[in-house]
């Protein structure tokens, strides 16, 4: 790997002029998502069988080789043997959805406890969820739905690998495929889910659909949790890169590390594909940007053309800098993450692929306040969720490095 191949990588960035750094979480983002929410969500998955937290590694000899004092990844590869932070929050909302779903039939307050105990599996068995995905998403709803005895339904589009479906089966749910994109696919559970009775546990959020994509980020946020604790010596990260696809992740990390760290909170910036880069298109004009997606990128988990509206609310007031990146930083960053020992899928590269890049354009690097005394924290948010591809891409098989 060459200087040159990030020198020219041409990563675009839009500065957010909404942003700001209060110290205090803002009350208006609390009905959004709220420290409760947060609380209730790491109380609950830290009780479900196999819970573990996911390592937080020091890539020392990767910061003092680039200049910057401190890299931190996050590898939610592990995380419930569903290879991805996925799997905190589609299962998440499954749970919330049937609280909602049973308490309705039966006409009184439902336990998480007698759900996830199998005390109503009768009554669960009578309820169908459904979505829309690209693969890990779909894999947490479809565990959820496994764990908790409800049927399921998931619906993914022409880009999506044979693999990543073999995934969702392998948990008892049925794939549909949808021609076109991710978005065509969203639209396409809708539908039949309105047609048939189902109901949708999406990760993202429109007019009209809030409550579930707000426990899908509450979800999320057990990672942050586990982050918080994990930091070297407490200190605090200088710079986050976080990956955007319809931004409910990053929406997520950014609203509860403003919430555990205040002013202090790391500087956010958003890293997407080139092709589906509809956070930066909504940051640069304002308001929510469709963005029409004409060729698939290789990072499958970020190929999303329309924002949700719960990540947007937070991310144009709390995200600094939008970037893009091209497909071709991916293989070489895969590689370079597993000379490291450290197996990341596609998605999970792209922020320190924005990093590398920002450090080798010195205008850049200023522009985001990069330096020597930065440190960074990425999250890697998958493994090899298809092992064929992590295969072709990087050359080795997943088992190999992690011998």
């Amino acid at each position: 790997m060459t200087q040159d191949t990030f020198a020219q990588a041409h990563i675009a960035r839009h500065a957010n002029a909404m942003a700001t750094h209060d110290a205090v979480y803002p009350k208006a983002l609390h009905p959004i998502l709220g420290t409760g929410d947060c609380q209730q969500a790491a109380e609950v998955i830290r009780q479900w069988p196999g819970y573990a937290p996911t390592p937080l590694s020091n890539l020392d000899s990767l910061a003092a080789k680039v200049g910057v004092g401190q890299i931190l990844y996050k590898d939610e590869g592990p995380r419930f043997g569903l290879g991805s932070f996925k799997a905190l929050g589609g299962a998440y909302a499954v749970l919330h959805l049937l609280q909602r779903e049973l308490g309705k039939q039966l006409g009184r307050t439902i336990a998480f406890s007698e759900i996830m105990e199998g005390t109503l599996k009768d009554e669960c068995a009578q309820i169908t969820v459904v979505t829309a995905t690209d693969g890990n998403h779909g894999r947490s709803v479809a565990w959820g739905a496994q764990n908790f005895g409800c049927g399921c339904r998931i619906y993914m589009h022409a880009g999506v690998s044979r693999g990543r479906a073999d995934a969702v089966e392998a948990y008892g749910a049925e794939v549909i495929w949808v021609d076109g994109n991710y978005d065509a696919s969203v639209r396409a559970a809708a539908n039949d889910a309105e047609t048939h009775g189902w109901h949708i546990v999406s990760d993202t959020s429109y007019e009209g659909y809030m409550d579930l994509p707000r426990q899908v980020m509450a979800g999320y946020t057990v990672m942050t949790g586990e982050i918080a604790d994990q930091l070297p010596n407490g200190q605090i990260p200088t710079h986050v890169f976080l990956q955007g696809g319809v931004g409910g992740l990053a929406g997520a990390v950014c609203a509860h590390f403003w919430q555990l760290f205040g002013e202090q909170r790391p500087r956010v910036i958003i890293v997407e594909p080139e092709q589906a880069d509809c956070l930066k298109q909504s940051a640069i004009a304002g308001e929510p940007t469709l963005v029409d997606i004409q060729e698939e990128t290789v990072m499958a988990g970020l190929s999303c053309g329309e924002v949700s509206l719960l990540g947007w609310e937070i991310l144009k007031r709390g995200a600094d800098d939008f970037l893009t990146i091209p497909d071709g930083l991916v293989p070489p960053v895969m590689r370079l993450l597993a000379d490291h020992s450290i197996i990341a899928g596609e998605s999970a590269v792209a922020g320190l692929s924005a990093l590398l890049g920002c450090l080798n354009n010195a205008e850049l690097a200023k522009a985001t306040g990069l330096d020597e005394d930065s440190r960074i924290l990425l999250i890697g948010t998958e493994g090899a969720t298809d092992p064929a591809i992590y295969r072709e891409l990087v050359g080795r098989d997943p088992e190999q490095i992690a011998a």
